[in-house]
């Protein structure tokens, strides 16, 4: 009996690689990557063009002040931690970035405080210190333009520059250091304060003799009055 041939499955076919189909227009490839370039570029430079307009418009904010030598004139660190600046703001205006002066700059940062004032010393960036006096408090926020945490992951400071409040945000390597700078830093006399603790470190103030005839010089002693027998 004559064996009949089998049907072949489609199935136990190996299935044919997928193969992509040739580039024959290079022209028109070639040309589609250079105009997208083209587009990146523009992009960049109307956000560099931005930018310089956005420094322009705030020329009339003054340059910070420079750190202090450290030379011990500025006091004892008080507090003291690294981490990263996020750049500032208008004071309640989070979306309004200050670039004039380099504030723009994001950067490492080592932030002091002393019985002086806040000194940011950013590697790579310009350095720049708040005077005691011109502290206005800090507090915990979730961002600031351009950066968004967690909530209470962002340290702010408000300072006053010129005639401007601004909103400084700082990202502590440490971040449950940060409450210990809202602390030392949200009390209503807080410049007042941290300039205190130098004075105490020089000892107690001693008191003057009152003026007159018996005025003497050196410090002044409250007279003491023996207790009288009754």
């Amino acid at each position: 009996m004559n064996a009949q041939p089998r049907p072949v499955s489609w199935l136990a076919l190996p299935a044919a690689e997928p193969r992509s189909q040739e580039v024959t227009d290079w022209a028109a490839r070639i040309g589609w990557v250079v105009g997208l370039l083209l587009f990146v570029a523009l992009l960049y430079w109307l956000m560099r063009q931005g930018w310089k307009w956005r420094g322009t418009l705030q020329g009339d904010l003054p340059e910070p002040a420079v750190p202090p030598a450290s030379d011990g004139t500025s006091g004892e660190a008080l507090l003291q931690a690294s981490g990263r600046y996020h750049g500032s703001t208008t004071a309640g205006q989070w979306l309004d970035r200050i670039v004039a002066h380099g504030l723009g700059t994001r950067s490492r940062v080592l932030l002091t405080l002393s019985a002086a004032g806040v000194t940011a010393e950013r590697p790579g960036a310009r350095d720049f210190f708040v005077p005691v006096e011109r502290l206005r408090g800090a507090r915990l926020e979730k961002g600031i333009a351009g950066k968004v945490l967690t909530e209470g992951g962002l340290l702010v400071i408000t300072w006053e520059l010129g005639d401007r409040l601004l909103d400084s945000g700082f990202r502590l390597d440490h971040p449950a250091e940060q409450a210990g700078w809202v602390e030392r830093l949200t009390t209503p006399d807080a410049a007042r304060d941290t300039a205190d603790v130098s004075a105490r470190a020089d000892g107690p103030a001693q008191e003057t003799a009152p003026a007159g005839d018996s005025a003497v010089t050196g410090p002044y002693r409250h007279a003491v009055t023996p207790e009288r027998d009754t």
